[in-house]
C-alpha cells in the first residue's frame, strides 16, 4: 500500500472515528500524523512539527481570547439587547435582527458555536413568547452565523484566506465573506417564506400575549441529552426530561446593559480590529493579541478567567487537522489526489465533486477541519488555471458551511437543544430534514454562481 494511500484512509478514519465517538478530532489527526509520520512516511520529529500552523494558531487564540473579554465585560449582551431593541416590536424583523446580530458576532472573531451559543436561547425565548416557529429563528441564527463567519478576521475566514495564501492561490476575502454573507441571506428569505414568516407580518410585540415565558433575556439551562460533542458534532438527540425545558428568567439588570466606558473601550478595539485587518492588512491574530493586552490593562477584571474561555477545543480541531495535511502535502499525496481530480478530464465536474464532498462530509464533521482539508485539494487543478481559484474556494466554503443548519452538527443541537421542550422532536426532524436538502442543493448552486461563470 503505497504512502498516499495510508495517509487517505487515516484522514478517513479520522473523521469517522471523531464523527461517531467522543474522541476530539483534533488531538485524534496529531495522533494519526504522528504514527503515519513515524512509521510509514519515516519523517523526524522536527518535520512533523515544522507542519504545524503556528499563523493560525494566533489567529484562533487571538481572536477568541478578545471575544472571551468582550464576553466578560458584557460588551456582547450590550450589542445583542441593543440591537433586539432597535426592531421597536415588530415581530416580523425579530428573525432578521437574530441573524444581524448572530453575524456580526462571527464577523469579529467569536467562534461559530459560541455565538449560537449565545443567541439560540435568546431567539428560543421569542420564539415562546411571540409565538414564532423556533424552527424559522433557529435557522435565522445558524444561517446568521455563517454568513458573518467568512469575515478577514473570522474564525473560518482566517482558516480559509490562510490556506489559500499558504498554497500560494490568488484570494479575495472580501469577496469571499461578502459572497458568503449574500448568500446566507437569500436562503434566509427562502426560510422565512417557508416556516411561517409571512404570517408574523403586521404583527407588533403590543398585540401578542405571552405564552408563559420570559422575554428574549432568559436563557435555558443546556438539556442532558444531545449536546455537542467535543469533536465538534453532536451526539444523538432525544427529548430532554420535563426539568430541563427552558425555565423562566427575571428580565436583564438596566445597569447591565448600559454602555459603561469599559464596554465602549471594548468596542473602539473590536472595531480597531476590523479597520486594521481591512483597511490596513495588519495580521489579524497579531492585531487581536495586541488589543487583548491593551484591554487587559486598562481593565483587569474584564480579563479575569478570559483565557479559561478561549476556543481551546477549535484551536486544537483546526491545528490538529491542519498538521496533518501538512505532512500529506509534503509527502505529495494532495498533489496526487488533486491530479487525479484533474484527470477526471472536466474541471468543472472536479469543482463540483470537490464542492459535494465539503457539504456531505461537513454535515456530519466539523466545517472548520473540513476547510483545511479541502481547500488543499482543489490546489493542482486551480493552479493549471482552467478552474477560477476564487470561485472555487468561495463555493467550498459555502457549500461547506450552510449544512451546519443539521442537528448532529453543533449549530444545528445547539438551536434543538434549546427548543420549547413540547417542539423539540419536529424541530430535530425539520433541522434534519433541511441540513440534509442543503448538502444535496448548495453545492450545485454554489458551483454554478461562483465556478461556471469563470470570472472569479
Amino acid at each position: 500500500m503505497s504512502d498516499h494511500v495510508i495517509s487517505i484512509v487515516a484522514l478517513a478514519l479520522v473523521f469517522t472515528i471523531a464523527t461517531f465517538t467522543s474522541v476530539h478530532m483534533g488531538a485524534l489527526a496529531i495522533v494519526a500524523t504522528f504514527i503515519v509520520g513515524t512509521l510509514f512516511v519515516h519523517e523526524t520529529t522536527d518535520e512533523i512539527f515544522g507542519g504545524f500552523p503556528g499563523d493560525l494558531f494566533v489567529v484562533l487564540v487571538g481572536v477568541t481570547f478578545l471575544f472571551a473579554i468582550a464576553k466578560n465585560n458584557g460588551t456582547i449582551d450590550w450589542l445583542v439587547h441593543a440591537s433586539t431593541r432597535a426592531v421597536r416590536g415588530r415581530i416580523a424583523l425579530l428573525p432578521w435582527m437574530m441573524f444581524l446580530v448572530t453575524a456580526a458576532l462571527t464577523a469579529v472573531g467569536a467562534v461559530v458555536p459560541a455565538a449560537v451559543a449565545i443567541i439560540a436561547p435568546i431567539a428560543m425565548g421569542f420564539a415562546a413568547r411571540y409565538r414564532i416557529n423556533p424552527v424559522l429563528l433557529g435557522l435565522f441564527v445558524i444561517n446568521g452565523a455563517s454568513a458573518g463567519g467568512f469575515s478577514p478576521v473570522s474564525i473560518f475566514g482566517s482558516i480559509t484566506n490562510g490556506v489559500v495564501e499558504r498554497n500560494g492561490l490568488p484570494g479575495n476575502p472580501t469577496l469571499l465573506f461578502a459572497g458568503s454573507f449574500v448568500f446566507n441571506a437569500l436562503l434566509c428569505g427562502v426560510v422565512f417564506l417557508l416556516f411561517g414568516g409571512r404570517s408574523l407580518l403586521g404583527r407588533r410585540a403590543d398585540d401578542d400575549t405571552p405564552d408563559g415565558a420570559t422575554g428574549g433575556g432568559g436563557r435555558a439551562p443546556r438539556p442532558r441529552h444531545g449536546t455537542p460533542g467535543p469533536s465538534g458534532t453532536a451526539t444523538a438527540l432525544r427529548p430532554a426530561p420535563p426539568e430541563a425545558a427552558p425555565a423562566a428568567a427575571p428580565d436583564p439588570d438596566p445597569a447591565a446593559l448600559t454602555l459603561n466606558r469599559v464596554r465602549l473601550l471594548t468596542l473602539l478595539g473590536l472595531l480597531s480590529l476590523v479597520v486594521g485587518a481591512l483597511v490596513f492588512d495588519l495580521n489579524v491574530g497579531l492585531l487581536a493579541l495586541t488589543v487583548t493586552v491593551v484591554l487587559s490593562l486598562l481593565s483587569p477584571e474584564s480579563a479575569k478567567g478570559a483565557v479559561d474561555r478561549c476556543a481551546w477545543s477549535t484551536v486544537l480541531l483546526v491545528c490538529g487537522i491542519v498538521t496533518f495535511v501538512s505532512m500529506m502535502e509534503r509527502i505529495g499525496t494532495i498533489e496526487w489526489l488533486g491530479n487525479g481530480v484533474a484527470g477526471i478530464g472536466a474541471p468543472l465536474l472536479g469543482a463540483l465533486l470537490i464542492c459535494a464532498i465539503g457539504a456531505v462530509v461537513s454535515a456530519f464533521a466539523s466545517t472548520t477541519g473540513i476547510l483545511g482539508a479541502l481547500i488543499p485539494l482543489a490546489v493542482p487543478f486551480l493552479l493549471a488555471g482552467e478552474v477560477g481559484a476564487v470561485g472555487m474556494v468561495t463555493a467550498l466554503a459555502i457549500s461547506s458551511s450552510v449544512v451546519d443548519s443539521s442537528p448532529i452538527s453543533t449549530s444545528g443541537a445547539l438551536v434543538t437543544a434549546n427548543a420549547p421542550e413540547d417542539q423539540r422532536d419536529a424541530v430535530f426532524k425539520r433541522l434534519m430534514a433541511w441540513g440534509m436538502s442543503m448538502a444535496v442543493i448548495a453545492p450545485p448552486v454554489t458551483w454554478a454562481l461562483f465556478v461556471v461563470p469563470g470570472w472569479l
